[in-house]
C-alpha cells in the first residue's frame, strides 16, 4: 500500500487532542496539500478557546479587503492578514471567484480567511494544512484527492510531518531579480526589528502589503515566515526579560 502524506495523521491527532470530530469528507488534498473544511478549521478554533481582538481593517475598497486578525490561546498569540480580491467570470487576477448573480462579499471572505490562519498556527498546524477558504483553487473537486483512511495504521513507520510549506499556487507578477530585491528589502527590514510593535507596523503597511501581492506563494510566505518568527523571537525576550 502507498504510503500516505504524512501530514494527515498530525492533522487528524491535534482534532483528537482537541476533542473535534472530524470526517475523511473534511480533508482532501490538493497537490499534495492537505486542505480542511473551512466549518472544521471554525469547530477547531472554538475548541481551542481562542479569544479574538478586533480585525484591523487594512484595506477597504468595493472589490478587494485586506483585513488583520489577531486571537490568543493557552498564553500564545497569533496574527495573520486576510487577503480578498474579487475575481468576476471571465476575468483574470483577483482571488475570491465570484460567479454569475452570485453576491460578493470580500470582507467576511477576507476575514475568514485571516481567521483560519491563525487557528492554524494557534493549533500547530501552519505549514501542515490549509483552510478550504484559502483560495479558490482549494475547493473540493473531483480532480482532488479527499483522504482515503482515518489512519495509517503503520504506526511505527510514520514519519514526523515536514515543514515544507506548499503555499497556494500563484506566480510572481514582477521578474525574478525584482522579485528577489523586494524579498531582501524587507527581510532585511524584518531583521532590524527590536519591538513586537514593529512588527505590526510592518503587517499593516500598505507598501509592504503591496509587495507581497507581487510575489509568487512560496516568496510571500518566506517573507511572512521571516516576520512570523522574528515577532515570535522578541515576544520571548519580552517573557524573559
Amino acid at each position: 500500500m502507498a504510503r500516505k502524506n504524512p501530514k494527515l495523521d498530525k492533522i487528524y491527532d491535534v482534532f483528537d487532542k482537541h476533542k473535534v470530530d472530524i470526517d475523511r469528507d473534511s480533508i482532501w488534498e490538493v497537490q499534495g496539500t492537505p486542505v480542511v473544511k473551512h466549518k472544521d478549521v471554525e469547530r477547531l478554533g472554538a475548541a481551542i478557546g481562542i479569544k479574538w481582538t478586533k480585525p484591523e481593517i487594512l484595506r477597504a475598497e468595493r472589490d478587494e479587503a485586506v483585513i488583520l486578525v489577531m486571537g490568543e490561546a493557552n498564553g500564545k498569540t497569533e496574527w495573520s492578514i486576510g487577503e480578498a480580491l474579487i475575481s468576476k467570470e471571465n476575468e483574470v487576477g483577483g482571488n475570491y471567484k465570484v460567479k454569475g448573480k452570485m453576491a460578493a462579499y470580500p470582507y467576511a471572505m477576507a476575514e475568514k480567511r485571516a481567521k483560519d490562519r491563525v487557528i492554524l498556527k494557534l493549533a500547530d498546524l501552519h505549514g501542515d494544512a490549509y483552510s478550504s477558504e484559502e483560495a479558490d483553487d482549494f475547493n473540493q473537486d473531483p480532480g482532488n484527492n479527499r483522504s482515503s483512511d482515518r489512519r495509517d495504521d503503520q504506526r511505527d513507520e510514520r514519519r514526523p510531518a515536514a515543514n515544507d510549506d506548499k503555499a497556494p499556487a500563484r506566480e510572481a507578477s514582477v521578474t525574478a531579480e525584482e522579485g528577489k530585491k523586494i524579498v531582501t528589502f524587507w527581510v532585511e527590514k524584518i531583521a532590524g526589528i527590536e519591538r513586537t510593535k514593529q512588527a505590526m507596523e510592518i503587517a499593516a503597511d500598505k507598501g509592504f502589503i503591496e509587495d507581497m501581492k507581487k510575489l509568487s506563494s512560496n516568496g510571500e510566505a518566506y517573507v511572512m515566515g521571516k516576520l512570523s518568527d522574528k515577532s515570535q523571537e522578541l515576544k520571548r525576550a519580552a517573557h524573559a526579560g
